[in-house]
């Protein structure tokens, strides 16, 4: 790229004066048909940094606006600019570079295209058309409807309301075009939420119940005497474990409960796929991973405490190897759940999910 651009110049910057000489008219005419000819050949040819704009080839357009600033006013067939460009087809790091070199102006992000369509026009179109046919059971959706709001905001966020308080050809708001645009896709977030909180919710009800039975037992029993109604085991390391694990299962049980609930009565408004959802979410698996946690470690504990000394060794490992398939999951969805956690507490959109199927 840096061999080409240095044996680049673009035939815009470097050769094309605008006059209005009358002496322009005594140009020969063999002169004039061939400035025409080259005129339709550049009218057809898009410019270079168009290209990479609209696939986002962040390298190409830092090093391409380092040496042609002026490059910024390209336009493509659409009339946009790469600003409106990053911004219809999602190019977050593109847009952050250039918000970085303070080449997002005021002149270019009121820029309209030919269909008088504002950036927030564009940040309003669905970004992925092919992620609305999904299943209702994939997460795929409610992670896009998620990232799309907050696009959407962000770019709101950029410049004056007045740039983007207006119609576009087709007499459509922002808003207007985003409803339109997201609507399956939000029925079909709405509808994994609601599949993946009633299964959720069912399974805490269960930890719940299994915590409640848990917490009311006292291992090895109680004393009798002057030591009625205390446990024998009072001071082993392991009771103390199996109180406070059996506690916190509970607790985080029913906390998890209640989140999943929540989403059930939702509403599953778009602007609630911004942080309320999300946030629910977040913290009803964070609940029933603990309290899942929880249970396996007061089994553990109980178990322990009514273990010969002998045996003791070899149950060690198998309390081990009982939390690996625990373990797996939540190591294979470690990475998605840090990501939908940063960009839920973070204001701009972070990177892109990835949307492998999980």
């Amino acid at each position: 790229m840096n061999e080409l651009l240095k044996r680049f110049s673009m035939y815009e910057y470097d050769n094309i004066q605008v006059t209005t000489d009358p002496w322009d008219q005594l140009i020969d005419q063999d002169q004039r048909i061939h400035e025409e000819e080259r005129k339709v050949e550049m009218e057809k040819t898009e410019a270079v940094i168009i290209t990479a704009a609209k696939n986002g080839v962040t390298e190409m357009v830092d090093k391409i606006l380092e040496m042609f600033p002026t490059a910024i006013h390209e336009l493509d067939s659409e009339g946009k600019n790469i600003v409106l460009l990053a911004i219809e087809n999602r190019h977050i790091h593109l847009y952050q570079l250039l918000l970085k070199r303070n080449m997002v102006k005021d002149s270019l992000l009121a820029k309209l295209d030919y269909r008088g369509n504002t950036a927030l026009h564009l940040a309003a179109k669905l970004g992925a058309p092919g992620y609305t046919d999904l299943s209702r059971r994939n997460p795929i959706a409610a992670l896009q409807m998620h990232w799309e709001i907050k696009w959407y905001k962000f770019i709101l966020r950029s410049g004056p309301p007045r740039f983007f308080l207006r119609y576009n050809n087709a007499k459509q708001t922002p808003a207007q075009i985003f409803a339109e645009t997201h609507r399956e896709l939000g029925w079909v977030g709405c509808d994994w939420l609601q599949i993946t909180s009633g299964s959720c919710s069912l399974l805490a009800s269960l930890i719940a119940t299994v915590a409640f039975a848990t917490s009311t037992t006292v291992p090895g029993g109680v004393g009798d005497g002057e030591d009625a109604g205390i446990p024998n085991f009072i001071d082993r390391t392991a009771y103390k474990v199996f109180s406070i694990s059996s506690l916190i299962a509970l607790g985080s049980s029913i906390n998890s409960l209640v989140l999943f609930l929540s989403i059930l009565a939702s509403r599953c408004h778009p602007s609630d796929f911004e942080k309320s959802l999300p946030r629910k979410l977040i913290l009803g698996l964070t609940s029933m991973f603990l309290s899942i946690i929880s249970m396996l470690a007061s089994f553990c504990a109980a178990h322990f405490l009514g273990t010969s000394s002998k045996l003791r060794n070899i149950t060690v490992p198998i309390y081990a190897l009982s939390c690996l398939p625990l373990t797996y999951f939540a190591l294979s969805h470690f990475p998605l759940y840090i990501k939908l956690f940063w960009s839920t507490i973070h204001d701009e959109p972070q990177d892109t999910f990835d949307y492998a199927p999980l």
